[in-house]
């Protein structure tokens, strides 16, 4: 018999931050009848983007990230504002962080970031045919480095461990799993 949906016996803010707030909520097993808290963090959607050229290159971004206090090898990507849709919030992401527009936007899928303990979905976006439009409008808390790489390289980037991105990975995932075999007259890509 697959689990049951615990019942919430209370559900409160503890304190709140731009990005999330962090809840406590008591539910109770429907297994053993004992309540227990959990702490959750509510955060706003957000977006991924894979950006690709006409010429079969995609562009990737570097940046530190404050959590592993590593310089990353990613693709853009961003929250959802309330006022935005996932789709605008990739847009304005893409042109924001590389300064690069899309010719068409592709939902490729969403996934739960960690169900566990966070409330909100990534969506995932190809965007078809990029091309430079203008320069970053980086906001103070950023220092990202545009690098535009070979479609066929990011199979190797992956396995090399430079890039290593959980959601990130999801994206390329979603991409070359689903997406790059349903197209017609596929590019190549390198495999091993």
């Amino acid at each position: 018999m697959p689990p049951k949906p615990w019942k919430v016996l209370s559900s409160r803010v503890n304190e709140s931050f731009r990005i999330f707030n962090f809840r406590i909520d008591r539910a109770l097993s429907p297994r053993t009848r004992q309540a227990h808290d959990f702490y959750v963090l509510e955060s706003t959607d957000w977006v991924n983007v894979i950006p690709i050229t006409s010429r079969g290159e995609v562009v990737l971004i570097r940046q530190y990230r404050h959590g592993t206090r590593e310089v990353t090898l990613e693709i853009p990507g961003g929250i959802v504002e309330p006022e935005d849709t996932p789709e605008d919030a990739a847009q304005r992401e893409l042109l924001e962080e590389t300064g690069f527009r899309a010719g068409e936007m592709i939902l490729l899928g969403s996934v739960n970031p960690n169900p566990a303990f966070l409330t909100n979905r990534c969506y995932t976006y190809l965007a078809k045919d990029v091309v430079r439009a203008k320069m970053q409008e980086q906001d103070e808390k950023e220092d990202i480095e545009v690098e535009v790489r070979s479609l066929q390289e990011v199979p190797r980037l992956i396995r090399e461990g430079e890039i290593t991105h959980a959601l990130v990975l999801a994206a390329f995932y979603r991409f070359y799993l689903e997406y790059l075999p349903a197209m017609p007259g596929r590019g190549a890509v390198e495999k091993k």
